[in-house]
């Protein structure tokens, strides 16, 4: 049976997913606009205009593709990451409580409120994350010119 700490790690990894889904469901309403309004653009008396109205869309078009991909990225990632899974170090999965605020390590969400509390939700590639790496409750790391204390981690 998953303890209080487990079921916070699952809450802040649906909270990570939904973030991203919205994400997804974003581009992909971006894309279909971008998509209408390419179709929608009537040849006229001024070509240049029809033209010019089709190659912004087109480029609107492709910035939200780059988007979309870049999100269902972060969706695989989360996918790869077992919340019930508990940790010892501060690693990919790793709820992390310091004496500078609450880290989820798993994607670059920013800050979720989840139960009420502010938990910031940063990549393992984030600087943060990677000062922290491999720590234990109980130890401190350095990130800014600043000493940080890991007070638990689950």
């Amino acid at each position: 049976m998953a303890g209080p700490d487990q079921l916070l790690k699952s809450r802040l990894h649906a909270a990570c997913l939904a973030y991203v889904q919205e994400r997804i469901e974003a581009c992909q309403a971006a894309i279909n606009a971008a998509q209408e309004s390419a179709n929608s653009e009537t040849k006229s008396s001024a070509g240049d205009k029809y033209e010019t109205g089709r190659a912004m869309a087109q480029n609107e078009r492709d910035r939200n593709k780059v988007q979309l991909h870049q999100a269902q990225q972060l969706q695989g990632e989360l996918q790869r990451i077992l919340p019930e899974l508990p940790c010892d170090t501060v690693r990919s999965g790793a709820l992390v409580h310091t004496s500078m605020g609450q880290f989820y390590i798993s994607i670059s969400a920013g800050k979720l409120i989840v139960e009420g509390r502010d938990y910031f939700t940063v990549s393992a590639a984030a600087p943060v994350a990677a000062a922290l790496a491999g720590k234990r409750a109980g130890e401190q790391a350095m990130f800014n010119g600043k000493s940080v204390q890991v007070l638990s981690v689950q």
